[in-house]
């Protein structure tokens, strides 16, 4: 005998108004779906014009650009690209059997390797001296570090130029009151690659101080506190607790700062031109020449030979400074 179980009051009233609120649900679920996707139709529009422009001017130049570093340009009609022959490798081969290059990437690495820690060293004692030492006219340091930053690199090298000038630049004028005989700076393979390291360093601290001021005007004040209470004496509260907090700012700094000193062009390019003996010529200037020169194809593998090795600098300097907590 089957039994069957007929519906209460109570159910009824349940049934009939469950329908109408999965009903009224239904159209909310319709019109929030129907909103979204006209959000992200204007969206699209609006990023459209961006997008196109991206794609044109960098997405583009890149892509033509490596094809270009896989194929022979020197001995092509470049007014018919079609017949322009692809020679895989050859181009990087050729690069790395290129004294030249060779010279430009010891210059850069020497560059790298020497301005980059001098200016994270000279960028963080600066925000440090102007954070506890300095409290007296903070905001003149503040802004007579920075101002180099925001100074055109043209303006500066030109101003360097002209206070190295040997025989009437100040450098040598103020030297000889001492009786020294300052050398030609910048013809002088000994001082004119570390007179531009002198420059970066100098041009460039203003960034590092004021990332880092941030950096350490964020640490707590009660961790210093209690470092204290337990007896840390000044340093071992800078390299205990203060240092370990500025790892994002002292990354920060690192990259951006690495990329762009691997991308050392704008000195030697107003100041020397690469000389003397290409002892200031950099990677960049290297592929700047090669494509003045017309061989486009060789200043495409350099400028990819450059790109990679920004991308290895970056990956080496987020395995060495990332925060493992």
């Amino acid at each position: 005998m089957s039994t069957k179980t007929l519906p209460g009051r109570g159910d009824t009233h349940e049934q009939g108004t469950a329908g109408p609120e999965r009903s009224a649900d239904r159209r909310h679920s319709v019109r929030r779906g129907t909103a979204r996707r006209r959000q992200a139709r204007a969206a699209w529009i609006l990023a459209a014009p961006f997008l196109a422009l991206f794609a044109a001017f960098m997405l583009l130049p890149v892509v033509w650009s490596l094809l270009m570093s896989l194929t022979d340009t020197q001995s092509a009609d470049l007014r018919t690209p079609l017949n322009v022959s692809f020679i895989g490798l050859d181009n990087y081969v050729r690069l790395f059997q290129d004294d030249q290059f060779f010279t430009a990437l010891r210059n850069t690495a020497v560059f790298v390797l020497v301005a980059l820690p001098l200016t994270l060293a000279a960028g963080l004692a600066a925000a440090v001296a102007l954070d506890r030492g300095i409290r007296r006219f903070r905001a003149v340091f503040r802004v007579g570090f920075y101002l180099p930053v925001i100074t055109s690199i043209v303006a500066v090298a030109v101003v360097w130029k002209t206070l190295l000038e040997p025989r009437a630049g100040l450098v040598n004028l103020v030297l000889g009151w001492f009786g020294i005989d300052g050398p030609a700076w910048l013809a002088d393979t000994r001082f004119a690659l570390p007179v531009m390291i002198v420059m970066a360093v100098w041009r460039n601290l203003g960034t590092v101080m004021i990332i880092m001021l941030a950096g350490l005007q964020s640490v707590p004040q009660s961790l210093m506190e209690a470092a204290e209470l337990d007896g840390a004496g000044a340093w071992q509260r800078f390299w205990r607790v203060t240092f370990p907090l500025l790892r994002p700012a002292l990354l920060l700094t690192a990259v951006t700062t690495g990329i762009g000193y691997l991308q050392f062009f704008d000195e030697p390019f107003v100041m020397t031109g690469g000389g003397p003996l290409d002892s200031t010529l950099s990677a960049t200037l290297y592929a700047y020449n090669q494509f003045g020169n017309g061989n486009y194809d060789m200043a495409s593998a350099a400028s990819y030979v450059i790109f990679v090795l920004i991308v290895a600098l970056t990956v080496l300097q987020f395995r060495m400074l990332r925060d493992k907590d």
